[in-house]
């Protein structure tokens, strides 16, 4: 170890002084990183939600922001600090359908039901229906329908010797035509009634199910006019000085 020579002067009236000796080196400082960018996806109601806590607490200039909305595609998209690279951030809110509703396949020709899979699936969602003991009636036929069609077709042979025309008729007459449902149809929204159709699709003896509501159609075309309007009402009250651009 070198030798180090310290000058050091005692106060007055002082007689001794304790020096400690540290030896070692400081510990390194951490690299300056880049800030973490936002970049949020949400329901409809995100960009308001965000808005609504981070305008109030001066995190970004309303005039450095503007807001895009999409009414085709249900979606309201926001960006703040548009022209800093470095701190620019991003919110995206579009209308979506509640999982539970894409689970029945509603209005989706891309997903038929063969008649098992949807007694099954209708029996492991009861909560749905409008009643318990309609439930269990569609379950009932559905777990049934195979034997109970083809049962059917006999009988309308002897009136008509068209099999297929016969087999037809039998599926017509086996199902009720629609059914009841309560379920909430967007992400985050409230339960609706609706009514269900019940379209089938006949391959020889085979058939599959596809599920149809108008009403489903009908609301979801009336939150796109009004939801994004209300979104947007509530928006220019936060912060009326952020641009909105439809496009």
């Amino acid at each position: 170890m070198q030798e180090q020579k310290l000058n050091v002067q005692l106060a007055p009236g002082q007689e001794q002084l304790t020096i400690t000796m540290l030896e070692g080196k400081a510990p390194a400082q951490l690299d300056e990183k880049a800030p973490i960018k936002t970049d949020i996806k949400g329901t409809l109601g995100a960009v308001q939600e965000y808005l609504a806590k981070r305008v109030a607490a001066g995190q970004f200039e309303q005039k450095d922001c503007h807001i895009l909305v999409n009414r085709d595609k249900a979606s309201i998209h926001l960006v703040f600090n548009e022209k800093d690279a470095y701190n620019r951030g991003e919110v995206h809110g579009a209308l979506e359908f509640n999982p539970k509703f894409e689970e029945f396949g509603i209005n989706d020709a891309d997903k038929p039901w063969t008649p098992v899979s949807l007694g099954l699936f209708f029996k492991m969602n009861r909560p749905y229906f409008e009643s318990k003991d309609e439930n269990m009636k569609l379950v009932s036929t559905l777990m049934h329908f195979t034997a109970t069609v083809n049962s059917s077709v006999e009988s309308f042979l002897g009136q008509n010797g068209d099999r297929a025309e016969a087999y037809s008729q039998a599926v017509n007459s086996n199902l009720p035509s629609s059914f009841k449902l309560k379920i909430p149809i967007l992400k985050g929204g409230t339960a609706w009634d609706i009514e269900v159709e019940t379209f089938a699709k006949i391959s020889g003896k085979d058939v599959q199910f596809i599920l149809i509501s108008p009403d489903a159609a009908d609301l979801m075309e009336d939150a796109k006019l009004h939801a994004i309007d209300e979104q947007l009402e509530k928006i220019r009250e936060i912060a009326p000085e952020i641009a909105i651009i439809e496009v």
